[in-house]
């Protein structure tokens, strides 16, 4: 192509962008508009009312209602081991046996001292009471007397000491046998059978865990506090235990305990709750999510979650009009929970909303009711 033949298509295709651009600019022109389009296919749903509960949710850590870790109190070597790991035991079962040969003759030894000093002091009672009638008589001196009473004083001291070292021996000896303080389950046995244990030993010899009732500790955020102290003022507040999947209940307690001060470092209140755990579901040191019941909304506005979108300005719905056309309509969600959303401002009970098909509509749209386009 010459060099003239291209200046003159070039300013053909000029021509051309010009008279287009005044055609569009001339008055009369006219834009597409949603009413001109053809209507869009969508889901529509309504505003329903009904009562609704309002949860606080934390992360929460199950621990045993009570875990103590058996030591043992006397040295000496393990002669039995009464458990069976993961056994379920009542207060009061023998969980081991330390070599009671020791503390039974330091027991009989004590014994046998107070028998003896028993014995000494009967005497110098007699004695005592015979010098009592001859200092009367005045055939003793006054100091013979005050010597015996002083004797008979001092063995009875000794006697109150011998019943103190046989009271002493008796709980070592007591102390011998270990057995659970608590209704429980054992876990993992820190010490085998033939051992030799001291009561400085560090890691004891096994830890029982009360799992029946349990507990969940969680945290909310610390300005939720007064508004849980009130629902806490007025009764029990409800508790589910939830598994990491958030949706599997794991169980159903009470709030327990509102910790007395709030964490600066992070801005929350610790919170414990307790549950009956009768079927064993929740399990020292699990992960659960902690929902707190604080109030029901008695005749809340619902609306399916998907109804809810989001934008710019925050959070819309598409409502439909009488005419089949809809109209952007922004809304404050109080919650969303189990694929429903909490509506606070926006929509009105009984008014339709689209419920699926909005990504193809603006302000006017017409719309049909039925299987959306995906």
């Amino acid at each position: 192509m010459s060099n003239t033949q291209t200046k003159k298509w070039k300013r053909g295709i000029r021509l051309v962008c010009l008279i287009l651009a005044i055609s569009g600019c001339r008055p009369g022109a006219s834009k597409p508009t949603a009413a001109g389009l053809p209507p869009v296919p969508v889901v529509p749903g309504r505003v329903v009312q009904k009562d609704v509960p309002i949860y606080l949710d934390g992360l929460g850590t199950v621990q045993a209602f009570n875990a103590v870790t058996i030591r043992v109190r006397v040295d000496g070597e393990l002669k039995k081991v009464a458990f069976v790991e993961g056994q379920d035991v009542k207060e009061g079962d023998v969980l081991a046996q330390i070599d009671p040969d020791s503390y039974r003759a330091q027991l009989e030894q004590a014994e046998a001292k107070k028998a003896q000093d028993e014995a000494q002091l009967a005497n110098a009672k007699l004695d005592l009471a015979r010098f009592a009638d001859q200092l009367a008589a005045k055939i003793v001196a006054q100091q013979t007397f005050d010597t015996q009473t002083a004797l008979v004083n001092q063995l009875t001291a000794m006697v109150k000491a011998d019943e103190a070292a046989a009271s002493l021996a008796r709980v070592q000896l007591a102390y011998t046998t270990i057995t659970s303080p608590l209704d429980g389950r054992t876990g993992v046995r820190l010490v085998d059978q033939g051992n030799i244990v001291h009561a400085t030993d560090a890691n004891g010899l096994v830890v029982v865990a009360q799992l029946k009732p349990i507990t969940v500790g969680f945290t909310l955020p610390a300005q939720t506090l007064p508004a849980i102290q009130q629902a806490h003022a007025a009764g029990d507040i409800a508790v589910l235990a939830v598994d990491r999947d958030n949706l599997t209940l794991l169980g159903t307690g009470k709030l327990a305990v509102i910790d007395n001060q709030i964490d600066v470092t992070t801005g929350t209140i610790r919170l414990k709750a307790t549950f009956p755990n009768d079927d064993l579901r929740l399990w020292p040191g699990q992960f659960v999510n902690a929902r707190l019941l604080l109030t029901t909304r008695k005749g809340g506005l619902v609306v399916p979650a998907s109804v809810v979108q989001r934008g710019p300005d925050g959070a819309y719905a598409f409502v439909i009009k009488d005419d089949q056309t809809v109209a952007i309509q922004p809304v404050k969600v109080a919650q969303m929970e189990n694929g429903e959303a909490l509506i606070d401002e926006g929509l009105q009970p009984g008014q339709a909303v689209v419920v699926d098909g909005q990504y193809r509509l603006q302000p006017g749209s017409k719309v049909k009711f039925g299987t959306t386009e995906k």
